[in-house]
């Protein structure tokens, strides 16, 4: 049976899309098509890089984007292999074996606040099962209130957040939330890479840093609706990890502040989807027209690489470890010949000059005003190249001569 679109889950108040947009949106990604969700991955990827009006469109339309990168003939090489998606699961239920004990154990010792230790049965762990992702995230909510007014350690295991992203609602599962006798509420991460002597891969603790300040501001939204002083959103994560090259839990505390801050900022810098959907060609969709085995697509990649270029897009080189459609993005810029190949810092110096032709011809005094400041330092650099060439001879001559 076909539901309407307002029968599709997400349309609840105060956080749906209108019916109009969500219609608009479904015909984009392809009427029979489900949409794909968004996660706290995809979230902290989108803050990153908030002037890609491409990917914006895309998450918010719930469009697959590594199968129509597949279909465009641009595939991602990255992913998490099966191998360590097994480990991560084995190691997350070995932490949650006891019915949250451990995560709270861990919690108390990092926190080191003096209060007095969890004993036996002090843990509860509200059922959070409900139909829909509407009934899901009210539950959530429902059972945070309920902990915190119970005053008493809880563990909420896989709940379920919502968070409004360029006006289209995002669900979000952390791992767990642990509330705190004292009304806090921490965001636990739980990943599969080892803690070596109580430190991590910097890079790898700074995504999860990335993805729990995700998670801690849909939290900040439920906390908002409660009496005022009752709960808190910890600015801090507890990240669980094996011990050297162990099976055991191991944990620290990881400060959320800065990316936060910079998450906060960056999504509210994001255009509207609505806005940019507007903003299309009449009838542009990157429906892929599946066959029916509902996987092989049937569109021509030309036709879908024709809607892409619709969508104005913000490549950068990070965009290859964490948006699917990085590799095309790069052919893209590259047959520009943008600068945006040569990276954000490199983009942001050169002003005005957008490609890699401008930026030669200002250096050799071609084009360009002398006045601009990224032209003068383009030609003082060319000057300095010149001059260190011009000198190269002479300091061979001379390193000759000190052999002989």
């Amino acid at each position: 049976m076909t539901r309407s679109p307002d029968s599709r889950p997400g349309a609840g108040p105060g956080t749906a899309a209108p019916t109009a947009l969500r219609q608009r949106l479904a015909e984009l990604r392809g009427p029979s098509v489900a949409p794909v969700p968004l996660d706290a991955r995809a979230l902290a990827a989108l803050a990153a890089n908030p002037g890609c009006h491409r990917r914006a469109l895309l998450d918010g339309a719930g469009v697959d984007k590594a199968a129509l990168a597949r279909a465009v003939g641009a595939p991602v090489t990255f992913g998490q292999s099966q191998f360590a998606f097994v480990r991560g699961h084995s190691f997350e239920a070995r932490v949650k074996s006891d019915g949250g004990a451990e995560l709270v154990r861990l919690l108390h010792d990092r926190l080191a606040d003096g209060s007095p230790a969890p004993g036996p049965g002090s843990v509860d762990t509200p059922d959070l099962s409900a139909t829909g992702l509407q009934g899901r995230t009210a539950r959530t909510a429902l059972a945070l209130r309920e902990a915190t007014a119970a005053g008493r350690w809880a563990v909420l295991d896989h709940p379920l957040l919502a968070l409004t992203v360029a006006g289209t609602p995002a669900y979000l599962e952390p791992d767990a939330i642990v509330v705190q006798p004292d009304g806090g509420w921490t965001v636990v991460e739980i990943k599969s890479f080892a803690m070596i002597d109580g430190s991590a891969d910097a890079a790898k603790v700074g995504a999860a840093a990335r993805q729990a300040a995700v998670y801690a501001l849909a939290l900040e939204a439920v906390a908002e609706r409660m009496a005022e002083g009752t709960a808190a959103v910890r600015e801090q994560a507890l990240l669980v990890c094996p011990k050297d090259f162990s099976n055991l839990p191991a944990a620290a505390l990881v400060d959320l502040r800065k990316p936060l801050a910079t998450t906060r900022r960056q999504l509210e810098r994001l255009t509207g989807v609505a806005e940019i959907a507007a903003g299309l060609p009449e009838g542009t969709t990157f429906d892929l027209c599946p066959a029916d085995d509902g996987r092989t697509p049937t569109r021509p990649a030309d036709e879908l690489a024709e809607a892409l270029d619709a969508v104005a897009a913000a490549y950068a080189p990070e965009c290859l470890a964490a948006c699917e459609l990085a590799f095309h993005c790069r052919a893209r810029a590259r047959a520009a010949d943008s600068v945006q190949t040569l990276g954000r810092g490199v983009r942001a110096e050169l002003g005005g000059l957008t490609t890699v032709a401008s930026v030669l011809a200002a250096a050799a005094g071609e084009a360009g005003s002398p006045d601009d400041p990224a032209v003068a330092a383009l030609r003082r650099a060319s000057a300095l190249r010149a001059e260190a060439l011009a000198l190269a001879p002479a300091d061979e001559g001379a390193l000759a001569g000190a052999g002989r």
